[in-house]
């Protein structure tokens, strides 16, 4: 059985639907409650640190940032709140927030996800903390601290 390949992208229980979509695109994708059984045997990866929908934001950023995983999240109020931002910075996370202002179902996600990932994959080497707001139209960094 060819080993596990080590998750780089977590996909937070708000965005369970583009999740289950990515995983079977790319092989480093994580998702909570995810137990690393792949639609392929070659495509298997470890089971995710967070199993729990339920688990709290301060709980879970420290938890997959340690993991050495860039969130993936949808929250379109980001900028106001401040709890989350914390564990962010806390955490020194890397987050990418799809921000759209429009109601969004699986295809949407995806096609923001698609349409920005090239800058997205540049932005997440850097080192956290940060958040991303990510739109179709593009990508720009939330302040931390305001």
């Amino acid at each position: 059985m060819p080993k596990p390949v080590t998750p780089r992208w977590y996909v937070d229980a708000d965005t369970l639907g583009l999740a289950h979509i990515l995983v079977r695109a790319r092989r480093d994708v994580t998702f909570c409650g995810d137990d690393g059984r792949r639609h392929s045997k070659q495509w298997t990866t470890s089971p995710c640190v967070i199993q729990d929908t339920a688990t709290a934001d301060d709980v879970w950023i420290p938890k997959v940032t340690a993991a050495g995983l860039a969130i993936l999240t949808r929250d379109k109020h980001i900028e106001r709140r401040t709890a989350e931002k914390d564990a962010v910075l806390t955490a020194r996370a890397r987050m990418f927030a799809i921000t759209s202002e429009e109601v969004l179902d699986g295809w949407g996600l995806l096609e923001v996800v698609v349409t920005q990932w090239r800058h997205v994959e540049q932005a997440a080497e850097k080192p956290g903390p940060y958040i991303y707001a990510v739109t179709r139209s593009g990508m720009r960094e939330i302040s931390l601290t305001s």
